[in-house]
């Protein structure tokens, strides 16, 4: 194992809804990047998301030997991660309770984020080697108002694309010479999922749950819906628990009206004029637009920025729908893609060479409900 001064090879893994990204760095050079696509149904193999670590272990394995890597070379492993207690942002180690808790989802969602951890930890082992995470899916920030439901003892907790949002706000920051901690953003995640969050001096307070049901409908995802409709619909279909589950995280969204979550087939259709195809990606652009709306007001209308990132900014139509209806806010700002794996892999090589904390997973969520209140 390399020392502070020395090279270290990190592998970065970060598995999304319909992808599973794999970046090599040596200390900050990227050696290489791929990312994986993964259609809906391949992925609706696995009736859990737990069940696909074998699956995506193998994509890594083939990815290494297409770039004549050996597993054994490689130092540190870094996941991308969720579904474990909410926890403070920053580099933690992964150890066995984090990984098992990962693995029960503890945390409460089953986001693909979280076989991040999974795999980082069963490489770790294989090879001897540690393992880390950052900033995950459901790392918490909210405010206090963000939390209550209307229904005494449900919450609203933060599961969102968190690595990427904070590491655009960062850099967006940085280019108008202020800190992230000085400023104010709405962040917009655009990929198989979509979080839209608020950003007030360094913590995001607020923001929809992408894969519980809350938001603009996705790829891959249901969005909001009237309760009673669903409650209807899964007694007209029969649909088990599970079901709804999958329409939330993996079977919802465009799956559910195209079988696919296949982004560029979707827009094909709508620009060769095919009227569904035309109603449903709109619907989602409106959709996105009413969410932003909400973190305005979060913000008080004190926005610095509105910020587009994910996968889906390659599309046009979709910054210039947003622009249209959300620029009076704020000025519009575009990150094409993600900067997940640099925001997973720097701040670990930080910590290896002795210039940064490194947390222990404490095994309870950061926030335990409100004291002294029958809430």
């Amino acid at each position: 194992m390399p020392t502070a001064g020395d090279t270290w090879k990190i592998l970065v893994i970060n598995p999304g809804s319909t992808s599973t990204k794999v970046t090599l760095f040596e200390n900050e050079k990227r050696l290489f990047e791929e990312s994986i696509f993964h259609d809906a149904p391949e992925l609706l193999k696995f009736d859990h998301v737990n069940k696909q670590i074998p699956f995506r272990y193998q994509v890594i394995v083939d990815v290494l030997h297409e770039h004549g890597v050996d597993p054994k070379e490689i130092d540190v492993f870094v996941g991308r991660g969720g579904s474990a207690y909410p926890q403070p942002g920053g580099v933690t180690r992964i150890d066995e309770l984090l990984y098992e808790h990962t693995v029960k989802a503890v945390g409460g969602s089953e986001h693909p984020a979280k076989l991040g951890v999974m795999l980082a930890w069963e490489f770790a082992q294989e090879y001897g080697r540690s393992a880390y995470t950052l900033n995950p899916t459901n790392t918490d920030e909210y405010c206090d108002e963000a939390r209550l439901t209307g229904i005494k003892g449900v919450y609203r907790v933060s599961h969102s694309h968190v690595l990427n949002q904070k590491a655009v706000a960062e850099h967006h920051a940085a280019g108008m010479g202020k800190r992230y901690e000085d400023c104010n953003f709405i962040v917009c995640h655009i990929d198989g999922g979509i979080t839209i969050s608020a950003h007030d001096h360094g913590l995001m307070i607020d923001g929809n749950m992408g894969a519980d049901a809350e938001g603009p409908f996705t790829p891959t995802r249901m969005g909001s819906a009237p309760l009673p409709a669903i409650i209807d619909y899964i007694q007209e279909k029969g649909c088990t628990y599970e079901d709804v589950r999958l329409m939330c995280s993996r079977a919802g969204g465009f799956v559910s009206y195209f079988g696919t979550a296949d982004s560029d087939v979707i827009h094909r259709m709508k620009d060769e004029g095919d009227p569904k195809a035309t109603l449903v990606w709109n619907s989602m652009i409106y959709q996105i637009c009413k969410v932003v709306g909400e973190m305005s007001v979060v913000l008080k209308g004190k926005v610095d920025g509105i910020l587009l990132t994910g996968g889906l900014m390659r599309f046009r139509d979709i910054i210039d729908g947003i622009k249209d209806r959300c620029e009076w806010i704020a000025p519009v700002s575009v990150y094409p893609g993600e900067m997940e794996q640099e925001a997973l892999a720097y701040p670990v090589l930080k910590a290896l060479r002795g210039q940064g904390k490194v947390l222990t997973y404490s095994g309870r969520p950061v926030w335990e409900g409100f004291e002294g209140m029958d809430l």
